[in-house]
């Protein structure tokens, strides 16, 4: 009865602010386009404001190109900050200016957490997980998990993980590939069950066994984050509220998924712990050996932690590699750069990891990557007081805080009139004297791919790592050939190639 009155009052207190939306949208509303213009010619001036529901007439007519819609009105800012206004007074200000980013990820650190409004809606996926948790929560988990990315355990990973998986797995499947010259028609799905199984094996010592088959692992994780997104970005957050009130739709979903994720998590945590009072020693050392070690049994609070690394490993990684054997494919002169390096480094190298760290023009090639196509589009804060930011934005209590990953990687202001060219060389520096490539990194706070300040990404080196030699196994033995023109970007809490990634395998032999 309570769930049915709610669902009455929602009707009659949203219908009249979505009647009001409807008619700006299709009669005002500067933002939005007739119906006979195509989407992409939405304009990128500041959105117009509407009394109570703010821009969410602009918010529902871009919703389909949320990311490149606020991108385009950032880089025609003369800050790179703007305020968008959300319904009921609600405010969200987005940034792609270094200086800001470098204020609200370092100098002003403890204003800027993650906030209630991320918690609240990725609290049933994720809970207290290390990307959700801030304050103490957050730092035993970093302070725990630092030890999984020494560079011993690194090692190990790529030698016993990944490696392995290689041999074994992705190689034999683009071998057969090639040689009944069929089409892999998803090759970013591909590589995200590949990613997928390292990074469980990684986190909790467990292989699910995804990259042989689909699971309902998998699809629930996925299902799970997509919904969690757009939980995050609704215009109205009181309408999947009232849903998960009522179990309908995507929050009924929603729950089905995380409860199937989370079972087999907690079958594996029990799993562990019998483990660790069987045994003197474990056969691995991984993240959830480390936690429950370290005295934290608590089976939801290690659910958290595990389940915030297995999706940030599998996500990541496997979007960068999709666009980076894209623009390999449409630029040949930086695969035969790459293959030269990788080529070279399989006759002089004995150990793993110092082959990886030389391998300097592949790993530019990958940064060059992320700054086009970042795997994480944008990354949101919320404000705990009032502030003024160094460009002279004003930012009040409550207010999201958003900078821009994608923005900033393709904006004119920091990267010059080039900055739409995939140009590894702007990563690099030659040695005349010694006769090769040196890498130039690039300030954290104006290429935060990996965050920066305190909460920079703990993977970072394991990504990097993880990625070469997937880069190295392949293109030492195939080349993959795309023939899609313009795969279009998108992108949830991480981005993907919309419509999947057809390609072609070919053996070099």
């Amino acid at each position: 009865m309570e769930s049915e009155i709610l669902f009455c009052l929602l009707l009659l207190f949203a219908t009249p602010l979505w009647f009001l939306a409807t008619i700006v949208f299709k009669g005002k509303s500067p933002s939005s386009p007739p119906s006979s213009t195509p989407p992409a010619a939405t304009t990128t001036g500041i959105p117009k404001v509407y009394p109570i529901i703010g821009s969410v007439p602009s918010i529902i007519a871009n919703k389909h190109r949320r990311i490149h819609w606020t991108s385009d009105i950032l880089h025609a800012s003369p800050s790179s900050t703007f305020v968008l206004h959300r319904g009921f007074g609600s405010r969200h200000l987005f940034t792609a200016n270094p200086s800001v980013v470098q204020h609200i990820l370092k100098t002003n650190f403890p204003l800027y957490p993650k906030g209630p409004t991320f918690k609240c809606a990725l609290d049933d996926f994720l809970g207290q997980g290390i990307f959700n948790a801030d304050g103490p929560d957050w730092k035993l988990q970093r302070q725990i998990s630092s030890h999984e990315f020494s560079t011993q355990s690194l090692r190990k990973f790529i030698e016993t993980v990944v490696d392995v998986q290689l041999s074994d797995r992705l190689l034999p499947l683009l071998d057969d590939a090639s040689r009944n010259k069929t089409i892999i028609s998803d090759f970013q799905n591909t590589l995200q069950r590949f990613t997928l199984d390292n990074i469980c094996k990684i986190a909790c010592g467990f292989d699910p066994e995804c990259f042989l088959r689909e699971t309902p692992f998998t699809t629930a994780i996925t299902d799970a984050t997509i919904i969690c997104s757009k939980r995050l970005h609704a215009a109205f957050p009181l309408i999947w509220k009232t849903k998960k009130v009522l179990n309908l739709g995507s929050e009924k979903r929603l729950k089905e998924a995380v409860s199937e994720v989370k079972d087999l998590a907690r079958r594996i945590i029990r799993e562990k712990k019998k483990e660790l009072r069987e045994k003197e020693t474990l056969d691995s050392v991984d993240l959830l050996s480390r936690f429950l070690c370290s005295g934290h049994s608590d089976e939801e609070f290690v659910i958290d932690i595990i389940l915030s690394f297995i999706i940030a490993g599998r996500d990541t990684t496997s979007g960068v590699l999709t666009w980076f054997f894209w623009l390999l494919s449409n630029h040949p002169h930086v695969e035969e750069k790459v293959l030269k390096e990788v080529t070279q480094q399989d006759t002089v190298y004995t150990h793993v990891c110092e082959e990886m760290k030389d391998m300097v023009y592949t790993h530019a090639a990958l940064c060059e990557t992320m700054r086009l196509y970042p795997p994480v589009p944008a990354n949101s804060k919320e404000a705990m007081r009032d502030d003024l930011l160094p460009d002279g934005s004003l930012v009040k209590s409550g207010w999201r805080v958003t900078y821009h990953i994608y923005a900033m990687g393709r904006s004119e202001k920091i990267w010059g009139p080039d900055w739409a060219e995939f140009r590894p060389e702007r990563w690099l520096t030659w040695e005349e004297v010694e006769g090769r490539w040196k890498f130039v990194a690039v300030d954290a706070f104006t290429y935060p791919v990996f965050q920066a300040g305190p909460r920079i990404c703990l993977g970072k080196e394991m990504s990097f790592l993880q990625m070469k030699r997937i880069v190295a196994g392949i293109l030492r033995r195939f080349k993959v050939v795309s023939d899609v023109a313009e795969p279009k970007y998108g992108g949830y809490f991480t981005s993907f190639m919309v419509g999947g990634f057809p390609v072609r395998i070919q053996n070099r032999n």
